[in-house]
């Protein structure tokens, strides 16, 4: 214990990081409707201003990482070693963490909001415009986000033979005092916002599932709490294990029930109209990507459907980038840069598009069925639950969903453990084990914090707060990315 605390006090960041969200914590229950109010000004402000620099910086960044990938400077080595890991393994990996538990989430209810309220207007049918919108969400564009925090890091640790933090990773952010702590723990408070939404949400769904197999209603906090804690120790004990022993193989366990649940849900349905589905809403998000990302014309869902859903998911998107750019960035050693970002780009993407597929057509022709649909799959917690009612095996499927849910959280909690470990431990690549339980301990903290927040203030919803929170927090990070593309850029010139 004592070795515990002389770590933590030894490392400013550490307790400087530790402290703001000790207090902000203190300041969002002694002062909850006015921290709603910042929030919801604060976010409105962010959306007036600077809603169309978000959907701006998101078609940057996957033009930039194309340019990156077919130029010569694709032909970088990450390192002269050999690659650590395996395809499979490498991209189950950056699929758990990167994703994780929200495909499950909004596995059913996304793709029945936009078939049900359309948000753009094409000629083509209602379910492609809905899969086409969901694919653009979860598309290119959050994978492009990762990307480029993703190849910085790895740019800087293998080629450049720096360390991992981001403050260091450009020879020009070391010229400013000062800036590279605040890039630092701007990094380590944006992941732990993100990671705590995503916790608060994960926790949520696994309590529905749990209170729908049993029958029981919804919102029992003392199962919440225990959810939680359940799974910090569990990612606790992985990141503890390392990435080989603990992270590689839940990742691994992730993506195989994963397969075996879509492919479950994809033999019982009518297999050419997924397929049908699928391509055609793959060729129409390819082809109208530029208009989409942009919001142009009739492209344009309005402010309000952008605010909900773009601009919060694009803000999610880049809370996780840090943290997750940084992690993929370390179990791609060995690989190309293009062989790295093509990876990242293309197969998370296509695996998530042909997810929402199988799930979307099965539950828009479950609605095209139903003599009058009466929202059996619009709350996001359990919705996925109702729907496998309507399948065989509904009991077990539902029991392997909660399972697989609990598994994706707790890789992506290790993941971020590992990675805020390595941020309190000078950069380094295993960062000793005495961080890692410092990091899962701050972590549980604040996340029961928020839970248990959100139940004595039933009338604010913390979590949502927490989500527009992010559209705010992501800001910095957002400007942020603009500058590291034209500063990397600007460096692979002069050396290459």
């Amino acid at each position: 214990m004592t070795q515990f605390f002389r770590a933590f006090f030894k490392n400013p960041l550490l307790y400087i990081a530790s402290g703001i969200l000790f207090f902000l914590a203190l300041f969002i229950f002694f002062f909850t409707d006015f921290f709603y109010e910042l929030i919801e000004i604060g976010s409105v402000w962010v959306r007036e201003h600077f809603g169309g620099f978000y959907l701006w910086l998101g078609l940057l960044c996957v033009f930039f990482l194309i340019f990156i990938a077919f130029s010569r400077f694709g032909r970088i080595k990450l390192g002269n070693s050999p690659t650590e890991f395996d395809r499979l393994s490498w991209i189950a990996m950056l699929y758990s963490a990167g994703m994780g538990s929200g495909i499950l989430l909004r596995a059913v209810q996304e793709p029945v909001f936009m078939f049900l309220n359309p948000p753009i207007e094409t000629n083509s049918t209602s379910e492609v415009i809905a899969l086409e919108y969901t694919f653009y969400q979860w598309g290119f564009t959050a994978w492009a986000f990762y990307g480029i925090f993703a190849l910085l890091i790895a740019y800087s640790l293998f080629v450049r033979k720096s360390d991992i933090l981001l403050g260091t990773s450009l020879p020009q952010l070391k010229k400013i005092k000062y800036l590279p702590e605040g890039v630092n723990l701007l990094t380590i408070l944006t992941t732990v916002f993100g990671l705590v939404a995503a916790i608060g949400l994960g926790t949520t769904q696994i309590e529905g599932g749990i209170s729908h197999l049993t029958s029981t209603a919804a919102g029992t906090l003392w199962l919440i709490v225990l959810l939680v804690l359940i799974i910090c120790l569990v990612a606790f004990i992985s990141a503890f294990a390392g990435i080989n022993r603990g992270i590689k193989r839940i990742s691994n366990w992730n993506i195989y029930i994963t397969v075996i649940l879509m492919f479950f849900v994809f033999f019982q349905i009518d297999i050419l109209n997924v397929f049908s589905r699928f391509f055609e809403s793959l060729y129409s998000y390819i082809i109208d990507f530029v208009p989409l990302s942009l919001a142009l014309g009739r492209y344009n869902p309005g402010k309000e459907f952008l605010t909900d859903w773009t601009y919060y998911y694009w803000a999610f998107w880049l809370a996780w980038a840090p943290f997750t750019g940084i992690f993929i960035a370390r179990i791609s050693k060995g690989r190309s840069i293009r062989e790295m970002i093509l990876g990242v780009l293309i197969i998370p993407s296509l695996g998530s598009f042909f997810w929402f597929s199988v799930f979307g057509s099965a539950s828009f022709d479950l609605i095209g069925n139903m003599e009058s649909y009466s929202g059996e799959f619009d709350n996001v917690f359990t919705s996925l639950f109702r729907f496998f009612e309507a399948f065989p095996l509904a009991n077990f499927t539902n029991i392997a969903t909660i399972i697989l849910l609990i598994s994706f959280l707790v890789t992506s909690v290790d993941s971020a453990i590992y990675v805020l470990s390595m941020f309190s431990d000078k950069g380094k690549e295993h960062p000793r084990k005495k961080f890692r339980l410092i990091w899962a301990i701050l972590i549980l903290i604040f996340s029961e914090a928020i839970i248990i927040l959100g139940s004595i203030k039933p009338d604010s919803n913390v979590l949502t707060a927490m989500q527009k929170f992010l559209i705010i927090s992501s800001l910095p990070f957002a400007f942020f990315t603009a500058a590291i593309m034209i500063l990397f850029l600007r460096d692979l010139y002069k050396k290459f």
